[in-house]
């Protein structure tokens, strides 16, 4: 049987995994550059997994400060064999409540001059990656099994739309991603996904909305509102993922 280890990287809400069994902390470094954080290993449900925090450890790491590529390569340096991918995001349609959790099945990018590719002629020679179907069909799936198994209602499928930040959106942009066809947004999507892709690992994401996004709702959202849907919602997430690895015994 295939051995599996599955890395965990945590967003917003998600800057360290309790419940986690330690083995060892590794400080990496790779030919682009310094992770976000150290990768932490460890043992969850007996399966092994790499959690590492997208934004550091403080969660002082700006979405378009993050080094991606040294992330991504990072993980597959450390012998990672999939990933998922723990996002906080605006929720835009009707589905996407406060409190919601997705499994997206598409992406539409409208972040700019971020390093987004390993094939950029420096750091290997050019080359292209089909990227028709940014998310991977069989980790959604059973994230949406172990979901199942669980009772965490998750939405199976969506369609991310990942924006600069470190700003939120304003109405009037929301609208347009609406238009264009996007149920969440955030600001941490890509070029995470396709660095996944071009270096082969299959790449699945846990979206998690905190707050309906700009021009979604009559109320004024709070910073403690958010907190609330992340305390509550960030439990399931790991119910999900628990059974998801436990499933993998």
């Amino acid at each position: 049987m295939k051995k599996h280890l599955i890395a965990i990287i945590g967003g917003t809400g998600l800057t360290e995994y309790e419940g986690l069994e330690v083995i060892k902390t590794v400080e990496a470094e790779t030919a682009l550059g310094t992770p976000s954080a150290p990768l932490i290993f460890g043992k969850l449900q007996d399966q092994d997994v790499v959690f590492l925090a997208r934004h550091g450890k403080a969660h002082s790491v700006a979405p378009h400060r993050v080094n991606y590529r040294a992330n991504i390569l990072a993980l597959k340096e450390a012998g990672v064999t999939q990933i998922i991918a723990v996002n906080a995001v605006g929720g835009i349609t009707e589905k996407m409540v406060s409190g919601a959790i997705c499994t997206p099945d598409q992406i539409i990018d409208y972040t700019h001059g971020r390093s987004d590719t390993f094939f950029d002629g420096d750091y290997q020679p050019l080359d292209h990656v089909d990227f028709s179907y940014p998310y991977d069909a069989q980790v959604n799936a059973e994230l949406n099994q172990a979901a199942d198994q669980v009772q965490v209602p998750v939405e199976s499928s969506g369609v991310y739309g990942a924006t600069q930040g470190p700003r939120l959106e304003t109405a009037a942009e929301v609208l347009r991603l609406e238009k264009d066809g996007c149920d969440m947004v955030g600001m941490t999507g890509m070029p995470e996904a396709v660095l996944a892709r071009e270096l082969g690992l299959p790449y699945a994401c846990l979206a998690l909305v905190v707050n309906p996004a700009a021009g979604k709702s009559d109320q004024l959202i709070t910073m403690d509102d958010i907190r609330r849907v992340i305390a509550t919602g960030m439990l399931d997430i790991k119910k999900v993922i628990a059974q998801y690895l436990a499933n993998k015994r």
